[in-house]
């Protein structure tokens, strides 16, 4: 029988019987035998690329954040917040309005692409786009400076692309052909919208795509941007002139809003580099359609049902598999929580996450940073000195849990019931606006990058902080009743892996107070490399899709937390039952199997073969049945747990990365 969706909505018990297949032994499959039934039983919802434990949890969020938003649009005199998310949300639930609309204040920016006459109008052009939410030919952030992390600078980066990755234009199998070919004809229905009927619609669209293929020749592969000293790169601003000659940079910051511009982090020179040529070698009128085509992108969203559909039958349909468009309110949800996150996770927290439950889970934390503490403390294969510093990083930690002690002040921004494309264009620019301020400001290390109601966490290097959103700390990461077995394995194991984080690949060159340093001697770094080349290996080999690798290079950081996070949380609960004592079985589980289950089915999961592709080709995680049994098939916690006596997930011990 199928499970349906709305079944799947429901929260679920702590230990989930009916999602096993018990006719399959822990020892060779453990993420087929905690959860066989559930992967056979589970139809992926029509507009889903993908279903699995954290969808669950984002539609259960989902369903409380639209009561705020339907409560907030239908009462307009509420709080600040209530305000502003509800004239958001109920400009784009108006599709009438939306209709009638056409293109609205966005006409503008296709104007501007269309009105530009001279190759030396374009940087201005680029950063005026910029501002609104356009990421023409290059990227743009404020962030830390990775070598002196208590101020702001500007960070460029390499873009423009349509498609996902640089090797979906490199690539030349067959599927590769198969995909660009089925671009250019979505950029040709895209300038069939704005006007360009018949021919002229082919010609951009292949000019463009030409265009965009210039673009990734040039573009850094992404295991390279994995390198943090590859992709920080500190530059004057006459050294970028340099770097790109040509490209009036003034002109381009001035109308982002940046003044006295003079240090900044290039992140890929060799690609700005070839900006600068490409700006100067092609045609006004490729320029012209490229900027239309990236503007249609960013603003289709948010415009009426022949642009919108047109861009999900591409990026939707084609690309990840999924076959039909999520429900209004969905897609219009997730615009006000891109727009207007802190607004709407204020709201969020008063209706759905009590102040003991964070407390709850800062204990937890507590345990695991005592076990990672110590285990740091019997490292083998590390030297004193390394050790020390490793401590001082750790004692540094800090740690964000639910949600930010100090709110973002929105009063300035103004949106209204009129059209919702002039509503998200306002709150872009707005943001873009209080971003770009970050640069005059000391760096604000309680500011949170993601939203409250967010289902995810993150380790930050640049601030040496874990952040754990309310959204993500409910079931079936979280249970409020559950036994601790199942907290530990699951919620337990999500934040000893963004701890593990701090310690990767890429987080472990950074110190304590967030600088890009190397604080490792020569001998223990080497250690280290080579037990992740033991991870690197072993993701490498395998192969979630025929003919289909796991990029181990591109995955080494999640893969090392991964096994660092499962690791610290099984110590972590043995801790735990040292204090309490072990209890009897449950449920016909001893602790230690409730523990390994409840891990394992917080990742159950599925996806599209089409999305998968795509996953495989730009995440840097693997996939979760190789986050279950990657981490396991190097734990003999878990062969002891189950009584295993070798079994197909056991690996060599001789191959066995063990690092944290």
């Amino acid at each position: 029988m199928v499970i349906e969706t709305d079944e799947k909505a429901q929260i679920p018990e702590p230990i989930e019987r009916r999602f096993m297949d018990a006719s399959t032994r822990p020892c060779d499959d453990f993420y087929q035998y905690a959860n066989g039934t559930w992967l056979r039983e589970t139809a992926i919802p029509e507009d889903e690329a993908g279903w699995g434990g954290f969808s669950e949890l984002r539609d259960r969020n989902f369903a409380v954040l639209q009561s705020i938003l339907e409560d907030a649009a239908k009462s307009p005199s509420g709080s600040r917040e209530a305000t502003l998310v509800g004239d958001l949300y109920a400009t784009g639930m108006d599709e009438a309005a939306i209709e009638r609309g056409g293109l609205g204040s966005a006409a503008e920016l296709f104007d501007r692409a269309r009105a530009l006459a001279s190759r030396a109008e374009l940087p201005a052009l680029l950063g005026w786009l910029q501002r609104r939410g356009v990421r023409a030919g290059l990227g743009f952030r404020v962030m830390p400076d990775a070598f002196a992390s208590t101020r702001n600078i500007i960070h460029l980066a390499q873009g423009g692309l349509g498609l996902p990755d640089r090797d979906y234009y490199l690539k030349d199998d067959e599927k590769s052909r198969e995909l660009q070919e089925k671009y250019r004809k979505h950029l040709a229905a895209m300038f069939a919208l704005l006007g360009d009927d018949g021919s002229p619609s082919d010609a951009n669209a292949s000019a463009v795509y030409d265009l965009e293929h210039a673009f990734a020749k040039d573009s850094m592969p992404r295991v390279e941007q994995r390198d943090p000293y590859k992709v920080n790169n500190p530059t004057k601003i006459d050294q970028l002139d340099s770097m790109a000659p040509g490209f009036n940079w003034g002109a381009f910051f001035r109308e982002i809003g940046a003044t006295n511009v003079k240090d900044l982090n290039v992140r890929q020179p060799t690609f700005f580099t070839a900006l600068a040529a490409v700006v100067l070698e092609q045609p006004l009128e490729t320029w012209r359609a490229y900027l239309r085509a990236r503007i249609a992108n960013a603003v289709a969203p948010f415009l009426g049902s022949a642009f919108e559909q047109t861009r999900f039958d591409f990026y939707g349909r084609t690309l990840i598999g999924q076959a039909v468009q999520k429900p209004r309110w969905k897609r219009v949800l997730e615009v006000v929580d891109n727009e207007l996150g802190e607004a709407l996770g204020k709201l969020y927290v008063a209706r759905a996450f009590p102040p003991e439950a964070r407390q709850r889970i800062l204990e937890l934390v507590g345990d695991l940073r005592a076990v990672l503490r110590d285990r740091i403390d019997g490292l083998e294969w590390m030297g004193e000195e390394t050790k020390a510093a490793a401590r001082t990083k750790l004692d540094a930690f800090a740690v964000k849990m639910g949600y930010p002690d100090t709110w973002r002040d929105l009063s300035a921004l103004r949106l209204d019931r009129g059209l919702f494309v002039d509503n998200v264009l306002h709150a872009t620019v707005f943001n873009f606006d209080y971003d770009l301020g970050k640069l005059y400001r000391p760096v604000d290390r309680g500011e949170w990058l993601m939203s409250t109601p967010t289902v995810n966490a993150y380790y930050y290097p640049p601030r040496n902080e874990i952040v754990f959103p309310a959204g993500i700390l409910q079931p079936p990461l979280f249970f409020a009743g559950a036994d601790a077995a199942v907290n530990y394995g699951a919620i337990g194991m999500v934040i000893g892996h963004e701890m593990t984080h701090g310690f990767d690949d890429q987080g472990s060159q950074f110190d304590e107070i967030g600088n890009l340093r190397n604080w490792w001697n020569e001998a223990d770094r080497a250690a280290y490399s080579s037990r992740t080349d033991l991870v690197v290996r072993q993701y490498d080999g395998y192969e979630p899709l025929p003919g289909t690798h796991i990029n181990g290079h591109l995955c080494l950081g999640e893969n090392i937390a991964d096994l660092g996070g499962l690791r610290i949380a099984y110590a972590a609960f043995e801790r735990y039952l040292a204090r309490v004592g072990v209890p009897p079985p449950l449920d016909g589980f001893s602790a230690h199997q409730r523990f390994f289950i409840g891990y394992a089915q917080a990742w159950r999961s599925k996806f599209r073969e089409e999305a998968q592709r795509v996953r495989l080709t730009i995440d840097t995680h693997s996939p979760a049945r190789y986050r279950v049994l990657g981490p396991l098939a190097n734990s003999p916690e878990f062969f002891a747990a189950f009584g295993c006596d070798g079994g197909a997930m056991e690996r060599p011990k001789e191959l066995r990365p063990a690092i944290w």
